[in-house]
């Protein structure tokens, strides 16, 4: 990503499903499952506004118009999700419900891959579905949990996992 996307390139990730979607595809000899979005996170305290956010997936689609974007400023979503503020987009993707999601990936100035694993790479590598501890702390969260992987149905595609209800 350029800095024509933010000012602040080393600040957008590629998150989520996007990562973990891969990962899994590889480990059970998939060619490409299709992703409903790819997740891109950033923190920008300065302005919240959610039109800057649809502003930026417009400038994907124009670049890669087959890739279904979807882009999501960090300094709001902890309303939504009703926990405190992150501090980082790091911190977000350390509250995200899965340890096999809390995943994200970006480039550095020297185009090097970057990954931030909050929790570690051993449970997606393992085929394991585990919460993260920030949802391990209520049983409202693991509700939220709980409901989001019966919802994916994750098993469907990826046989080899392994859920975790707790």
């Amino acid at each position: 990503m350029t800095n024509s996307l933010h000012p602040n390139p080393c600040g957008i990730w590629v998150c989520a499903g996007f990562v973990r979607t891969k990962i899994w595809d590889i480990l059970h000899g998939i060619e490409k499952t299709p992703l409903p979005d790819i997740d891109v996170i950033y923190l920008n305290h300065q302005n919240t506004a959610e039109y800057l956010d649809k502003q930026l997936e417009e400038k994907l689609h124009a670049i890669l118009p087959a890739f279904p974007w979807s882009v999501k400023n960090q300094a709001r979503m902890h309303t939504r999700n009703h926990v405190p503020p992150y501090f980082s987009s790091e911190d977000a993707i350390a509250k995200f419900p899965e340890t096999a999601t809390a995943l994200g990936v970006r480039l550095d100035q020297h185009e090097n891959v970057i990954l931030t694993a909050p929790h570690g790479i051993k449970d997606v590598l393992k085929q394991e579905v585990k919460p993260t501890p920030f949802f391990l702390q209520t049983e409202a969260r693991m509700q939220i949990y709980r409901q989001r992987v019966s919802k994916k149905n994750w098993q469907s595609t990826w046989k080899k996992l392994k859920i975790y209800n707790m």
